[in-house]
């Protein structure tokens, strides 16, 4: 690529799962983190988020856990059965890594161009007030989807 995806600039795993309690039990006794909040989310329409092309309405439970000392998250997703891609994801694999994130700052829509050149199509799309972030769909060619982000 013309533009590549620094290393330096991994932010996050994301992973989905089918029960978002035992999943944050799990990894907090693994990671000895302390318990997140659970962040909870309903199916209304999202102007600011598409899958697939479509606005995106689908509900969602979520929590990150920090590990600061490592300068990355692990982001824990349980969908509802409403279409998005962590639904997509779960109905396909079962529970496993959904996405691994880079933040790529200002190289963004360069990266994004490049991706979409070699194929790659982009899954969802979310806009957020002082950010974004792109799941590409690059699973059956990488083993993962790809979360690209201009900025935390």
């Amino acid at each position: 690529m013309r533009t590549p995806v620094p290393l330096t600039g991994f932010i996050q795993v994301a992973v989905v799962v089918d029960d978002l309690e035992q999943a944050i039990d799990a990894w907090c006794e693994l990671l000895g983190a302390p318990r997140p909040d659970v962040r909870v989310t309903g199916p209304t329409p999202n102007p600011q988020e598409t899958y697939r092309g479509e606005t995106a309405a689908y509900g969602l439970k979520f929590a990150v856990i920090e590990c600061p000392e490592r300068g990355f998250v692990v982001e824990l997703h349980e969908p509802d059965e409403n279409p998005s891609t962590f639904r997509e994801f779960l109905d396909r694999h079962g529970n496993g890594v959904h996405h691994i994130g880079f933040q790529v700052g200002d190289a963004r829509d360069a990266v994004i161009g490049e991706l979409e050149e070699l194929g790659y199509a982009m899954r969802t799309v979310g806009r957020y007030d002082d950010g974004s972030w792109t799941v590409v769909d690059s699973e059956d060619r990488l083993g993962v989807n790809l979360n690209i982000k201009p900025h935390p």
